[in-house]
């Protein structure tokens, strides 16, 4: 079974990651950021590094889900490798971040891999307003994600909604992260597991 979290910055999804693996007993796995070695750079200067740091996270996501997929073990995992173009990389060339022709040899390249996953079981979206998120991201104080500009955020929520309306590839579960504090609250932990369970029933 393979649980996929999704979500933009600051939306809970490594607290929700970690609370389900501990109360199911499965293995999580994290997005590679702290030894990241493009982040830094790319916050300071997004125009240069966005290529550089979409391809980074395109090779390591592609290395994670080749890795779970040949466990064959029970996996939740922190992001998956469809937010890196569905919503970051489509995201920096709307915005003149990213060339048209580095997004364009990006989307190829992700094109190419992704005939060799397959999608999880589950994917579970986090939906968050852009108020919750920038109360989440000071709170945890990464100091490169501390000058994260409103409209960024904004515009990723809005990508991330496109993509979770069109999104086909397996089953679906939206959480509103605005009205559910798993992180503090036991019964709204209890009411996403109930959730969850519910879906992976259906699923056998």
């Amino acid at each position: 079974m393979h649980i996929a979290i999704v979500g933009n910055i600051g939306a809970g999804k490594t607290t929700l990651t970690e609370m389900l693996a501990k109360n199911y007993g499965w293995d999580p796995v994290f997005e590679a950021v702290d030894n990241n070695p493009y982040l830094e750079d790319f916050y300071s200067d997004m125009k240069r590094w966005s290529f550089n740091l979409q391809i980074y996270f395109l090779n390591t996501r592609y290395r994670q889900i080749v890795d779970i997929q040949k466990s064959g073990r029970n996996i939740l995992q922190d992001r998956t490798i469809y937010e890196d173009a569905y919503i970051f990389a489509e995201n920096l060339h709307d915005m003149g971040l990213m060339t048209t022709r580095d997004y364009e040899n990006y989307q190829s390249i992700f094109d190419n891999i992704t005939e060799f996953i397959k999608p999880p079981d589950l994917l579970v979206y986090l939906k968050a307003s852009v108020p919750t998120l920038v109360n989440n991201i000071q709170r945890r104080g990464r100091e490169y994600e501390i000058g994260i500009r409103l409209d960024y955020l904004s515009k990723l929520n809005e990508k991330y909604d496109k993509w979770i309306k069109n999104y086909k590839l397996g089953k679906l579960l939206i959480l509103d992260k605005d009205n559910l504090d798993f992180a503090n609250n036991t019964e709204d932990m209890a009411t996403i597991v109930n959730l969850i369970e519910r879906e992976i029933n259906g699923l056998f």
